[in-house]
C-alpha cells in the first residue's frame, strides 16, 4: 500500500506523481482502493487519480448518480488499474472522457476506454494532432469523437461542469475544467505544482500563452478552490499563484538578457533562473531546459 506519510520528500522524483492532501482533501489509501492507481478525494464525488507505480500525470474523476466523467486517462500501461479503480469508486463504467491536451501521458487509455463505451471530448486542435499521429491515444480508436472550439458545458450530477479552451499555452489544444458546483479546477498541464512547467513549443505552446492561461484559472479560483494539476501534488489558489509569479519573473529575467543581444548559450551560462533551481528544478524540466524554452519562445 502507498503510505503518503513516507513520500512527502519525493515531490521532485521524475517518474512519480506525489499525491498528498492539503487541508481540505481526504486521502483515500491504496487499502481502500486496491489497485496501483492512487486516489485523493478533492471534493464529494470528485477524485484526483494518479499512479502509485511510476505513472507521472494526474487525472480527475467525477462520480454522481447520473454520469461518470474522467478528465484525462493516463498512459496505456495503467489502463486496467485505472478501470478497476473507477469501478471501485463509481460502481459502473466511464460515460465521458475529457482530454486536456494531446500528450500520451494524458490520452494513453483513450482507445481502450472508447472500446468500452466512453465518449471522448477534446479541443479541435487536439483531434487534428491525433489524426496525424494517433499513437499517443492508442490508435485511431482513441480519437475524440466530440470536439469544441471555445468550450462545452456538461450539466450532470446536479452541477455545471465547464470545459474551456486555453489558447497557445501548454499546447495549441489545451482545455481546463471548472467544476462549478464543487469548487474544483482541473488544470491539466496548465499547472505543474512546484515544478518548472513543460511548455511544448513544438505543439503550439508559448510561454506568454501559458502565463495567460494561468491568469485565466486564477480569476476562477477562490480561497477554498481545490486545483488538480497535471503534475505534482493537489493544489490550491496560492500554489497556482506561486507558479504564475515564478514564470512571469523567469520570463522577465531571460528577456532582459535577450534584449542585451545574448545568444541562448550565453543566457544559459548566465543562469538567470538560479534563484528558482532548488524549489522548481526537476528531472524532466531542469533549470537549463526551462531557460532554453523561455529563450526560444521569446525569440521565435
Amino acid at each position: 500500500p502507498l503510505d503518503f506519510s513516507q513520500v512527502g520528500n519525493m515531490k521532485k522524483f521524475v517518474c512519480s506523481i506525489l499525491l498528498a492532501a492539503i487541508a481540505a482533501p481526504t486521502v483515500v489509501s491504496a487499502q481502500d482502493v486496491a489497485t496501483e492507481v492512487s486516489v485523493t478525494e478533492a471534493a464529494p464525488g470528485v477524485y484526483m487519480l494518479g499512479g502509485a507505480n511510476g505513472f507521472s500525470s494526474a487525472m480527475a474523476l467525477i462520480v454522481g448518480e447520473e454520469r461518470v466523467v474522467l478528465i484525462d486517462d493516463g498512459m496505456a500501461p495503467i489502463t486496467a488499474d485505472l478501470v478497476a479503480t473507477v469501478d471501485e469508486l463509481a460502481g459502473r463504467p466511464i460515460d465521458f472522457v475529457v482530454n486536456t491536451h494531446v500528450h500520451g501521458d494524458h490520452v494513453g487509455s483513450n482507445a481502450s476506454l472508447a472500446e468500452n463505451g466512453a465518449v471522448i471530448f477534446a479541443h479541435h486542435n487536439l483531434r487534428k494532432r491525433l489524426v496525424e499521429d494517433p499513437g499517443p491515444a492508442g490508435g485511431v480508436g482513441g480519437l475524440p469523437v466530440v470536439t469544441f472550439a471555445d468550450g462545452v458545458h456538461f450539466h450532470l450530477n446536479g452541477q455545471e461542469v465547464h470545459v474551456f479552451h486555453v489558447k497557445d499555452a501548454h499546447t495549441d489544444g489545451d482545455a481546463a475544467v471548472h467544476l462549478m458546483g464543487s469548487d474544483v479546477i482541473v488544470a491539466g498541464d496548465l499547472h505543474f505544482n512546484y515544478l518548472f512547467p513543460f511548455i511544448d513549443l513544438d505543439s503550439g505552446g508559448t510561454v506568454k500563452g501559458y502565463i495567460a492561461g494561468m491568469r485565466k484559472l486564477l480569476k476562477m479560483a477562490g480561497e477554498n478552490t481545490i486545483i488538480i494539476p497535471g503534475h505534482g501534488e493537489i493544489a490550491n489558489r496560492d500554489d497556482l499563484q506561486a507558479a504564475l509569479d515564478m514564470l512571469v519573473d523567469a520570463e522577465k529575467r531571460v528577456e532582459a538578457l535577450v534584449r542585451e543581444g545574448k545568444s541562448v548559450d550565453e543566457v544559459v551560462a548566465a543562469n538567470p533562473l538560479a534563484d528558482y533551481h532548488d524549489d522548481w528544478n526537476w528531472g524532466f524540466i531542469t533549470t537549463e531546459r526551462m531557460t532554453r524554452t523561455i529563450y526560444r519562445s521569446l525569440t521565435e
